[in-house]
């Protein structure tokens, strides 16, 4: 059985976590690891961590449900001070031990309690894809859905589909840990679009799941910092398909920022 490493990185994230423990616990597929990687959070967020702890390991403890073993859920942490988001997630790669690497943010979700067990049965286990993907679901601070996002998954996905700006979220892009590298930590806004585009142009397979994957709270750090971002993502882009091409797409996504 395949398992899924479920990363969270966490800063005063009291007002939030709650809601991404509870689901990453509830998911019905039993090989799967959270791991929470904590900037020295000052807030509630380490003791909401540390009563999930336990939880898990009551759950762990009883023997019910597949849990507990190498195929059982496990719940990891450290609190600690970093170099920042990305800084974190570099942490968190190096924790992980599991087959995909999933990045959920404290307060995103999975869609239902059977998401990951769903994706997991969307391709054959002997030829397991490098990268898996699905469509992405907006709600607000109370968990309440407002749209699909706006960016639909392409039915085939390639390194070039970024010319379009980020059209999988990148919690809905879930990549082989085997494939994984560092995010770069020159970009303090957008190093998840780089990162995403160099995990695509190393794939061999990336697959659809066609399956609506995640419940993403629409307050992230790329959303309070949305110019800053913008630029990021030009430089990169820039990198990638060259100037020319750059101009001409960049010119329509911050059009669609503005009308969005």
């Amino acid at each position: 059985m395949m398992k899924l490493s479920v990363i969270t990185v966490t800063f005063n994230a009291e007002k939030t976590l709650e809601r991404t423990l509870k689901s990453v616990k509830e998911q019905t597929y039993p090989a799967l690891e959270h791991l929470i990687v904590d900037g020295a959070s000052v807030d509630g967020t380490v003791g909401l961590i540390r009563h999930s702890e336990k939880e898990t390991g009551k759950l762990e403890d009883s023997g019910t449900g597949g849990l507990g073993g190498d195929s059982g859920k496990v719940l990891r942490w450290i609190s600690e001070p970093d170099r920042g988001l990305y800084d974190a997630m570099n942490k968190a790669i190096l924790m992980a031990t599991g087959d995909y690497l999933c990045f959920l943010n404290a307060g995103d979700t999975f869609f239902t309690p059977d998401t990951v067990e769903r994706m997991m049965q969307t391709f054959n286990p002997a030829n397991l894809p490098d990268i898996l993907y699905g469509e992405t679901a907006i709600v607000d601070d109370r968990g309440t859905f407002l749209h699909m996002r706006r960016l639909k998954a392409p039915e085939k996905l390639s390194w070039k589909s970024f010319k379009q700006g980020m059209v999988v979220c990148h919690q809905a892009f879930i990549v082989k840990r085997e494939l994984a590298e560092p995010y770069d930590l020159s970009y303090r806004f957008s190093s998840d679009f780089d990162w995403c585009i160099r995990m695509m142009k190393k794939a061999a397979s990336i697959h659809n799941t066609r399956l609506i994957l995640i419940n993403y709270l629409n307050e992230g750090m790329t959303t309070a910092n949305r110019n800053s971002s913008l630029k990021e993502r030009y430089r990169i882009m820039t990198k990638y398909y060259g100037h020319i091409s750059t101009v001409f797409h960049h010119i329509w996504f911050v059009i669609r920022k503005i009308v969005k």
